[in-house]
């Protein structure tokens, strides 16, 4: 891979990035909400960057983080991303502590409350599973299956859940940025099949 052809992926993935967090950083709703609930918010935002961060990672195709740096790269953002998801759940119980209740025992009566609920758990179990995998020992497709398994589910639900939300987020650039994620996991999602029937790992 050339030199301009891994600036220019570099500085997509730059601008997929910045673009929607500078959308929502000058969103007038911002004027009637506490500084708490504003963070909780961009913690989201964060976890949806994360969310396309992460496939793009184990797949191999940032240049200079391919392979084995890849995969470890991949598990400090898979870090990252549930220090996020802390974030704004904390952020909203603290804004809000009814309204996560609600949410949390599926009473709410937002929809997208549910799709964040199913991704939390979902990221909280794959957080796990990844810790657990040595203790398990779990055997490579028996780990592969249910990674990519809740992967889906994260990507699914989270997706669903900020596309319902009417806030802060602008509205094409968070269409943009949700497509780029459904994008990149399918992507990683087929190589990773790919990999499988050749007998490959990913990111080699």
């Amino acid at each position: 891979m050339n030199t301009a052809r891994k600036s220019l992926i570099w500085a997509v993935l730059v601008v997929a990035i910045a673009v929607p967090i500078a959308a929502a950083a000058a969103s007038p709703l911002h004027a009637w909400r506490d500084p708490v609930y504003i963070a909780a918010g961009f913690a989201g935002i964060i976890g949806m960057v994360l969310l396309l961060i992460q496939p793009l990672l184990i797949g191999g195709y940032l240049p200079g983080l391919s392979g084995p740096r890849g995969r470890r790269v991949h598990r400090v953002t898979g870090a990252a991303l549930v220090i996020a998801l802390a974030v704004h759940v904390g952020g909203l119980w603290i804004s809000s502590p009814p309204d996560v209740v609600d949410a949390l025992l599926f009473a709410s009566p937002t929809p997208f409350s549910d799709w964040g609920v199913i991704a939390m758990w979902a990221v909280f179990a794959s957080a796990i599973l990844a810790a657990l995998r040595r203790r398990l020992r779990l055997r490579p497709r028996t780990w592969r299956l249910g990674h990519t398994v809740l992967a889906a589910v994260i990507v699914l639900c989270s997706v669903v859940h900020a596309l319902l939300i009417e806030g802060t987020m602008e509205t094409f650039s968070k269409v943009a940025l949700c497509t780029l994620v459904v994008l990149a996991a399918v992507k990683v999602g087929a190589d990773l099949r790919l990999w499988a029937f050749r007998g490959q790992k990913p990111g080699t």
